[in-house]
């Protein structure tokens, strides 16, 4: 499950999940304002993706396709993938999808965290190479944590080129040195 020191993981698993209860199971308490503990067969419940990954391994429950992954977020996806907001319907929209994908049974989800990806990427290069920052920070409230560590890499990059384009240490490294051998000469 959980890369153990990493957050980023370890919140994806709390992303919450809607499952249907295959067997009844007793004593648990998932619902406060139930009169019993007990959960009865085909009762359709929301739980942590871990808790629902650890149940369904106990064919337990079956789980459904998270919201963030369904048709019509695939049909805006495909429309215009750089105007979707992913970061309201799932921050860690790619690497849930990853996770729940061979779970659920969809074969849907890894074409479409693929092509999400793909158009998204270059769009995050885009602004992080030419935009100016008032239309930056919109777009960042738009990506996922993964995207955003993208966005903010290409930014340090481009930051660096810049740097070194306009001189940075290559020449300073070289007039030094050419100081030192005239004055030992």
């Amino acid at each position: 499950m959980a890369k153990f020191y990493d957050m980023d993981d370890i919140i994806t698993d709390e992303e919450v999940v809607s499952v249907v209860f295959e067997k009844a199971a007793c004593g648990v308490g998932i619902d406060p304002s139930s009169e019993t503990d007990s959960v009865e067969v085909g009762s359709k419940v929301e739980l942590p993706f871990w808790l629902a990954h650890e149940l369904q391994l106990r064919q337990a429950v079956s789980m459904n396709v998270p919201t963030c992954f369904n048709q019509k977020t695939r049909l805006e996806i495909q429309a215009d993938s750089a105007c979707v907001d992913l970061r309201s319907r799932c921050p860690f929209f790619y690497e849930f999808g990853c996770k729940i994908a061979p779970l659920v049974g969809v074969r849907t989800i890894g074409p479409l965290l693929l092509s999400a990806f793909k158009s998204r990427y270059k769009e995050v290069l885009t602004k992080a190479h030419t935009a100016a920052f008032p239309a930056a920070s919109k777009h960042l409230t738009i990506l996922t944590k993964e995207e955003t560590n993208l966005y903010e890499a290409a930014q340090s990059s481009m930051t660096a080129f810049k740097r070194w384009r306009m001189g940075g240490p290559r020449f300073q490294r070289a007039s030094v040195l050419g100081r030192k051998r005239k004055s030992t000469d």
